[in-house]
């Protein structure tokens, strides 16, 4: 005769990292469960994820303390959601700096090409040369129908000549330096030619002798 299966049944949470806590120890599941409730079922050997009646994650139980235990498909996917989220957030940064980019970035795409390695450069153009000068590059290759980094690093590159002026720096700052991910538009300086306003003023708008 079978003995009747016994299995500890526990409510948990998923935090902000795709793992749940059982008796002490952290077992993976896949990273689309953060933050939500899930249902630990655990044996003598095993240890089983369910949502509702479907199982998410399964495990081999550890009876260590403090201990971390993973499937490589779920690390996986954490890695792959990662790498999305930051390539996301780069096109965002290129957007707002170059609005074109996004006409750019879907041609790219058409034409399978990178876009993750394209972000990158794009991005690394707009901090040699400016966001103004990059949207104007962009719209030129687009005009031109040459859809292509390459192309707008040209474009950049003979503009930036016929103005007399040296070979552009690359000062792009490493990665994880505070600000380095800023990017800032400029704006139009005549407004403080007209804070001048010629003339000197006091605060009650009386002339200041010289």
């Amino acid at each position: 005769m079978n003995p009747f299966p016994i299995e500890d049944r526990v409510e948990v949470s998923v935090g902000k990292t795709p793992y749940v806590r059982y008796d002490g120890n952290d077992y993976s599941v896949p990273h689309a469960y953060v933050r939500k409730s899930l249902f630990v079922l655990a044996s003598e050997d095993e240890v089983r994820v369910l949502d509702g009646a479907t199982e998410v994650a399964r495990h081999r139980r550890s009876y260590d303390r403090s201990a971390q235990i993973e499937d490589p498909a779920h690390v996986e996917d954490l890695l792959a959601w990662k790498r999305r989220a930051k390539g996301e957030r780069g096109m965002d940064r290129l957007a707002h700096a170059a609005p074109s980019s996004r006409a750019l970035l879907e041609r790219l795409g058409e034409r399978g090409k990178n876009l993750g390695y394209a972000t990158f450069h794009l991005l690394r153009l707009c901090s040699t040369y400016g966001a103004e000068a990059l949207e104007g590059a962009i719209l030129e290759a687009l005009r031109c129908d040459v859809p292509h980094v390459h192309a707008v690093r040209q474009v950049l590159e003979i503009r930036h000549a016929a103005k007399g002026r040296p070979p552009a720096l690359d000062l792009t700052l490493p990665a994880g330096t505070p600000g380095a991910d800023v990017i800032v538009r400029p704006h139009d300086l005549s407004t403080y030619d007209n804070l001048a306003g010629g003339e000197k003023g006091g605060a009650d708008g009386s002339q200041l002798e010289d």
